[in-house]
């Protein structure tokens, strides 16, 4: 391998996608096609507008929720209300119920409760309906729909200073109080379109990933077959997870398919394979068996630890390779970062080459494997892994339009242009995500007004402020449930909303035994938190990589972007530091009132 003729090639691939107009590009839904917005599974319910009082409010009923309303549970809070804006539990496994939808990480670490629940996954890799089933599990066990309103979305939370409590209103007429509110949205919940020309003038049928027309296509997310496809030409845009997760069930259902390319993703091997009930049992006879998977994972992948790689699957082949590299230094050299960062480089170099290996052992088109490849660093964009998406592209009826990094040029009355050349379709798929990177008030659909009135929006102006991840200054009884300026462990997310559940749950605990009518981060203990993240590094938002939501679509990041990181020391340096500050009890650097 001539590692710099491959950085050249990085360099080049990431050239011919860079564009001006960063996350311009893409369109909002609501601003220009509402109509994707519908959902498509449950039918809204009439309901009387709620103007009472609870305990606690929650925003978002995906894991953030479920968990949060399970720990709340746990510590004897039972008074609390989930506002969601779909039809049920579940948050972006609601949403999305394309074909084919799974999750990438280990089901024993990824889906949570498993342990509270009883429940075994069914696979290695869970599929988007048994994640869904287990959101409904949790919800069900804990209580959970009693306390629900489902498709409704908060339009502001706003401090009540003389009665010391939370105004909850909401785009269903709700004006509830709420002596505590929590929120926990997840950071990509608002779908996008590609701003490309002409994509209002489409007269075929279209819609997003994220409310799959099943109607239209036939099948449902069990994988039935999508007969509605057989007789018509469809084209999809876009090419990152979601796309390599449904490409083979597409490309099995339609007449002609076009899979639009702009960046190709990297594929590693699945191996899914059944749940074995036997070893299940073994490995979670003990108490507390998830909590060590879970960390088990993130020091694997964190390189915190040499302890036994418990998961074994891709995302921690990168980690075990560099342990390897890093273990064959003198000793004196393992400490160098010079010396590290170079081992990691090499490490990633070495498993890309393999996944490009793969697409050419796997795609009988030279030219079309040729156009697969990924020509970047492994976490430059999500890694994915499959083993039928490149096999899709050997069936007659598939076809990759690889647009060289540009995109679809423009989008007809009949179909998409890719490189001057119309192709006439019935359908076109939007697979290209969701918001990130911009205007959070604007994604969350409303803003948090505090003391004296001071938004959110504006105190965050030149940066996210908080302790520990979970309160701000100036806004009492308010928490977060997020990674950011926490353990900012992406890899799994889950562990990062446990851990935050855990210490919300906790918190609002002592507040209510002590009798507190209000509980928040002090200034101080604010500013000392901050001043401990300015010393992490930015790890995941690599301005060299090719443009992508994981680094602001390849522009400069604002300056409001520099406090988005976690713990200096790592994620589990972070992890355990939370777990010793709520355990004591003291829950320093919170002032009480």
């Amino acid at each position: 391998m001539d590692i710099n003729a491959t950085k050249a090639k990085y360099a080049e691939e990431r050239q011919k996608r860079l564009r001006p107009d960063g996350n311009a590009q893409y369109i909002r839904l609501a601003d220009n096609f509402e109509r994707y917005l519908d959902d498509p599974y449950v039918q809204v319910q009439p309901r009387e507008a709620k103007t009472d009082h609870v305990d606690v409010a929650f925003v978002g009923g995906g894991f953030a929720g479920l968990v949060t309303g399970a720990r709340l549970a746990e510590q004897g809070i039972s008074d609390y209300r989930i506002v969601e804006k779909g039809g049920d539990f579940g948050g972006t496994w609601y949403w999305n119920r394309y074909p084919g939808a799974m999750c990438d990480t280990a089901s024993m670490i990824y889906m949570p409760l498993l342990e509270e629940t009883g429940y075994m996954p069914r696979e290695k890799y869970a599929r988007a309906p048994e994640i869904l089933e287990h959101c409904r599990r949790i919800a069900n066990q804990y209580k959970l729909y009693d306390k629900a309103l489902f498709h409704t979305c908060v339009t502001e939370l706003r401090w009540q200073e003389d009665s010391a409590v939370w105004l909850v209103e909401t785009d269903r007429g709700d004006a509830f109080t709420a002596q505590f509110v929590i929120v926990g949205t997840g950071p990509l919940h608002v779908p996008k379109l590609p701003g490309i020309p002409g994509i209002e003038t489409f007269k075929g049928h279209s819609f997003h990933t994220s409310r799959w027309d099943y109607n239209y296509t036939g099948g449902d997310a069990g994988g039935a077959p999508m007969e509605g496809l057989a007789d018509k030409k469809v084209a999809l845009i876009g090419t990152g997870a979601t796309a390599v997760q449904c490409v083979p069930h597409l490309a099995a259902a339609c007449e002609k398919f076009y899979v639009c390319q702009r960046t190709p993703s990297s594929v590693d091997v699945r191996s899914n394979t059944p749940m074995d009930t036997d070893w299940y049992r073994e490995e979670t006879k003990d108490p507390g068996w998830q909590q060590r998977w879970m960390e088990n994972f993130t020091r694997t992948m964190t390189g915190t630890s040499n302890d036994v790689d418990l998961v074994q699957d891709g995302w921690t082949d990168l980690a075990r390779r560099f342990r390897s590299k890093l273990s064959r230094l003198p000793p004196q050299e393992r400490g160098d970062i010079v010396k590290m960062m170079a081992a990691y480089e090499e490490s990633d170099f070495e498993k890309m080459d393999e996944i490009r290996a793969r697409v050419d052992e796997v795609v009988s088109d030279a030219e079309t494997a040729d156009k697969l490849k990924a020509w970047y660093r492994q976490l430059c964009k999500r890694p994915c892994f499959h083993d039928e998406y490149l096999q899709s592209f050997n069936r007659p009826s598939t076809e990759l339009l690889d647009t060289n990094g540009k995109g679809v040029e423009r989008i007809t009355e009949k179909g998409v242009v890719v490189d001057g050349v119309e192709y006439s379709v019935d359908c076109i798929v939007y697979a290209t995500g969701f918001e990130i990177g911009t205007d959070l008030a604007e994604r969350a659909g409303f803003d948090t007004i505090g003391r004296g009135g001071l938004k959110l929006s504006e105190y965050w102006e030149k940066g996210m402020r908080t302790l520990h991840g979970v309160s701000v200054h100036n806004f009492p009884n308010a928490f977060r449930v997020q990674f950011t300026q926490g353990a900012n462990f992406i890899a799994n997310v889950p562990h990062n909303i446990v851990e935050s559940a855990r210490t919300i749950a906790m918190v609002i605990k002592y507040a209510r035994s002590k009798g507190y009518q209000t509980i928040e981060a002090s200034r101080d203990a604010e500013d000392a938190w901050l001043e401990l993240l300015s010393g992490s590094v930015q790890m995941i938002a690599d301005p060299s990589c090719t443009p992508g939501y994981y680094n602001n679509e390849g522009q400069p990041l604002p300056e409001s972007a520099a406090a988005n990181v976690g713990h200096p020391a790592g994620a589990m340096a972070y992890f355990q530091f939370i777990d010793e500050w709520r355990e004591s009890g003291k829950f320093e650097g919170m002032d009480v009132g």
